[in-house]
């Protein structure tokens, strides 16, 4: 079965009042009324304009099928969810079998069901909210330390026209420590609010690092670049740096080239498995602008036989 795109057979917007929604019905309607219309498929599309208006003019079942919807497209194969039926009841009133022929399958297996269950139960329909999800950006020192943040989210909302506004919503967000990036945070309670008294869904926040000038992230892996003089390099030398967890002094290897890696274990993200913080060597020729600094390059040029093209 299709999922059929009420709003596209209407050509309406999701948002729409339910005003614009009618007026919109109105006009379609006196382009394919069998009695009037020349169009060869005007049955069908009168069939389809009719089943479009009577769930979008209906506020409980334009909610309920605004939450399928969310989860499909239209033309995509749809299957109703198995507890659909288990004693729902749409207060604007069920549909008996016979009137269930004018509408199509999907319609059928969607309202159908429930209309018949009214005379089962006596239960409202309810349904759990759909879950929300954005994006927070947080600081490599949150990740580290973990942090409170509060998060400004545009929340939708009906006005008593049914046209939809966004309001602000801030919230307070705990980072945990060793979160990595693309991670979820989730809040309990916080996404889309149910229908007919059921639960709201839930936020989920994923989380990336912003843009940070001196480290580089890869899982819980931490990269930075250590620029160190030609003679540190070459000679060895212990040098004091700073990391995200505070100074560490950090032995240069002699014969060290750049691009060289060095490793402090367990100094990346923090977690079950600790990440790993890693120094990329950057080898940093001083500059030859004094007549001491070229006499002394010229020295090492003469007395230094070293080719760096040279393969080995």
């Amino acid at each position: 079965m299709e999922f059929k795109d009420y709003y596209q057979t209407l050509g309406v917007d999701r948002d729409a009042a339910i005003p614009d929604i009618k007026k919109a019905y109105r006009k379609l309607a006196r382009k394919y009324h069998p009695d009037i219309s020349k169009e060869p498929d005007a049955a069908l599309r009168m069939q389809e304009i009719n089943e479009a208006k009577a769930v979008l003019t209906d506020p409980e079942k334009r909610a309920a099928y605004d939450q399928l919807g969310e989860r499909y497209h239209g033309g995509e194969d749809f299957r109703p969810p198995p507890d659909w039926d288990a004693g729902f009841e749409f207060s604007g009133g069920g549909f008996e079998d016979a009137d269930l022929g004018e509408f199509s399958d999907f319609f059928a297996n969607l309202f159908g069901h429930a209309g018949r269950a009214r005379s089962r139960t006596h239960r409202a329909y309810q349904m759990r909210g759909g879950d929300r999800h954005a994006r927070i950006f947080i600081d490599l020192d949150d990740a580290y330390h973990g942090a409170t943040r509060s998060v400004t989210l545009h929340v939708p909302q009906a006005d008593p026209q049914g046209h939809v506004t966004l309001r602000e919503h801030t919230l307070k967000v705990h980072i945990p420590e060793g979160i990595t990036e693309g991670q979820h945070i989730r809040l309990a309670g916080q996404g889309q609010p149910g229908v007919g008294g059921g639960e709201p869904g839930d936020l989920y926040l994923e989380v990336h690092f912003k843009p940070n000038p001196d480290y580089r992230v890869e899982g819980r892996d931490v990269f930075a670049t250590l620029p160190v003089a030609p003679w540190e390099a070459a000679l060895g030398t212990t040098i004091d740096v700073p990391t995200p967890a505070g100074q560490v002094l950090l032995k240069v290897p002699k014969g060290s080239q750049g691009g060289r890696k060095l490793r402090l274990k367990g100094r990346g993200l923090p977690g079950a498995e600790p990440g790993n913080l890693y120094f990329v060597l950057e080898v940093v020729l001083p500059p030859a602008n004094t007549d001491q600094a070229r006499k002394l390059y010229e020295s090492m040029a003469r007395d230094m036989p070293f080719n760096p093209r040279q393969t080995r």
